[in-house]
């Protein structure tokens, strides 16, 4: 789940330009601090925001967080320098690979469109038997996917 959604409302913060922290509800539904090095996980590449690239904060200046629009997107915002020693007004939607897993942020891997349609993949009836699907669009477009086991919880 995206994490913003399960955060206790005022209490998600930028610390140190680089530490997301927050209050984040856990599966009995009681908030637990949480709190995930962004720097591990977002990088600088010529004053752009990159996933799976490391030390943004390096290279930042005026790093802030606030959540925007009528999505309610998690967006971070910072000034990112360029090779040029520029600054450039930069945004990430943090919600693209930054999870709320059980009270604790959780960083993926797999850009969430891909989450999406491997879990609607699970719940799909019309699975073949061998749990594989074929991907007919994005970048993984043509790649196949293996589905673990699935056992359907809406029957009683």
């Amino acid at each position: 789940m995206p994490f913003h959604y399960s955060a206790e409302e005022g209490s998600i913060r930028i610390e140190d330009n680089h530490i997301l922290k927050a209050r984040l509800k856990d599966i009995n539904g009681n908030y637990q601090d949480a709190e995930i090095d962004l720097n591990n996980h977002i990088g600088n590449e010529n004053g752009h925001f990159s996933w799976d690239a490391t030390g943004f904060g390096g290279s930042a200046e005026n790093v802030h967080f606030s959540i925007e629009g009528d999505g309610s997107v998690p967006v971070l915002r910072a000034g990112l320098q360029d090779v040029e020693g520029n600054y450039q007004e930069r945004d990430l939607n943090l919600a693209e690979r930054i999870e709320n897993n059980n009270g604790t942020f959780y960083y993926s891997t797999i850009p969430r469109p891909y989450i999406y349609l491997v879990s609607a993949a699970n719940v799909d009836s019309r699975l073949s038997s061998s749990n594989r699907i074929s991907l007919k669009r994005g970048i993984l477009r043509g790649d196949s996917i293996h589905v673990p086991a699935f056992h359907n919880l809406s029957s009683t």
